[in-house]
């Protein structure tokens, strides 16, 4: 999927390396564990960093204002996804720190701003992405605002096509805002929770053959046809926290209507969930996506689907070294992890992923996938889970130390050793779209969510 000028349009989803890993400092004894530990704890803060430096790249532009969700060199300027800022929110209430829970709230309340202040609609929905600073666009168009444009209305990101609504977005923010209600007993973060819940089942619910909640709706309020395994994973726990934050019953119900969809999904010779419906009848068994496995699993917590967390971590393992086709790992390194699908294992290595673009790498590492399956592990809890999360989570520490050097936000120097790359090398989803090692805060949000054990999708 390409935006205009050929540009991407990103969507909202064995060896650690040279150098001595986390988990290889934790087996040595209990100085080198401290060592590690200040390690990790030195890691999480440069992240949460990274994470307030993606919120304040544009000052001069209003307090009221989201994060920028990839840096500059990514090409889309100052887009804010309405996913990675709910996750954003989430990784700062889970360091659990004054300043985090500021910034959690401070994020939160421009969700709501952009909820009240649509420019064409007031039904409780939230577009996919957002402006939150000033650029020049390709064509030559200037966007001279920050998240809130001049007549007052949130700053939807047309420029991309970025204007339609997507359920699971919606269901992230709604997770997102239940956090908030959760931590400060603000009840506006429950109402603007309640009216995303509302929004979803009014607009996404079918009587179709496979059941659950439809994909949402493209920039013209057309209603898409897909159901999507993530987004009703994503709704069992927006549903599930509404019900218990709200006591209304009605939440319950409609956990269970996504809850039912997804369990239709599971193939249990293979132990995997499939990704979802195209027509509402027929199963879409092509690609399968790695976070149908780990948040099925984070939703659910469920031992009869276990299993898809092994299929994940086996089906879906990479290394990417300098030697690999496309590789564009420094020499003198190498990252372990999960790719984003079945079909990036088999992408077309000799054609780029879109115009303009790189030929994708086989093996490149989705991080933000790869601390999906590390929180997931630690969830699971089974043998051997904790010592392979560890591992992931070294892999993704060391991508911070090592990868996204010289980027910026919003023409700033964005701090050394501080945010995640999306993908260690450019990797094709299989699913229209691709990742690059750009830094991102989406990705740098789920590292710091595996490294603190917090899971979004339950309470």
């Amino acid at each position: 999927m390409t935006g205009s000028q050929g540009r991407p349009a990103f969507n909202r989803r064995a060896l650690i390396g040279t150098g001595l890993g986390a988990a290889a400092l934790l087996a040595a004894g209990s100085g080198t564990a401290r060592a590690a530990d200040r390690a990790q704890a030195s890691a999480r803060s440069r992240a949460q960093a990274f994470l307030a430096a993606a919120m304040d790249a544009y000052p001069d532009h209003g307090t009221i204002r989201l994060a920028q969700s990839y840096t500059d060199q990514a090409g889309l300027f100052s887009t804010a996804f309405t996913y990675d800022n709910a996750l954003a929110i989430l990784a700062n209430l889970a360091c659990d720190t004054k300043a985090g829970r500021s910034r959690a709230a401070t994020l939160g309340d421009a969700l709501l701003y952009a909820q009240a202040n649509d420019p064409d609609h007031d039904d409780g929905r939230l577009r996919q992405a957002y402006n939150v600073g000033p650029y020049t666009f390709y064509d030559g168009t200037p966007q001279p605002d920050g998240f809130v444009r001049a007549d007052g209305k949130a700053n939807v990101g047309w420029q991309f096509g970025f204007t339609g609504t997507a359920v699971g977005d919606m269901a992230w923010a709604g997770i997102a805002l239940a956090a908030l209600a959760r931590r400060t007993g603000e009840r506006r973060f429950l109402a603007g929770a309640v009216r995303i819940g509302e929004w979803i089942d009014r607009t996404g619910r079918t009587d179709e053959p496979l059941g659950g909640f439809k994909f949402g709706v493209d920039g013209a309020n057309k209603k898409l046809p897909f159901t999507s395994t993530e987004h009703n994973t994503d709704l069992i726990g927006l549903f599930g926290q509404l019900a218990r934050l709200t006591g209304d019953r009605v939440w319950r119900e409609r956990r269970a209507v996504a809850g039912a969809f997804v369990k239709k999904m599971w193939e249990p010779d293979g132990g995997f969930f499939y990704t979802g419906t195209n027509d509402g009848a027929t199963i879409n068994r092509s690609p399968i996506p790695e976070d149908t496995q780990t948040w099925t699993h984070l939703a659910l917590n469920s031992p009869v689907y276990g299993r898809s967390l092994d299929w994940a971590a086996t089906e879906l393992a990479v290394l990417d070294t300098p030697e690999r086709p496309n590789s564009t790992v420094p020499a003198g390194q190498s990252y372990e992890g999960v790719t984003f699908s079945s079909a990036s294992l088999l992408a077309n290595e000799s054609a780029p992923i879109a115009d303009g673009q790189p030929r994708p790498d086989r093996n490149g590492v989705w991080f933000e996938g790869t601390a999906h399956l590390a929180l997931a592990l630690r969830h699971r809890q089974d043998a051997g889970d904790e010592r392979r999360a560890r591992r992931l989570i070294a892999s993704i520490e060391r991508a911070q130390d090592l990868l996204g050097a010289g980027q910026t936000f919003g023409g700033e120097a964005v701090a050394a050793r501080s945010g995640v790359v999306s993908a260690s090398s450019p990797l094709d989803t299989g699913f229209g779209f691709g990742y690059y090692p750009y830094l991102h805060t989406g990705a740098t949000a789920w590292y710091l969510l595996a490294a603190a054990r917090s899971n979004p999708l339950t309470a």
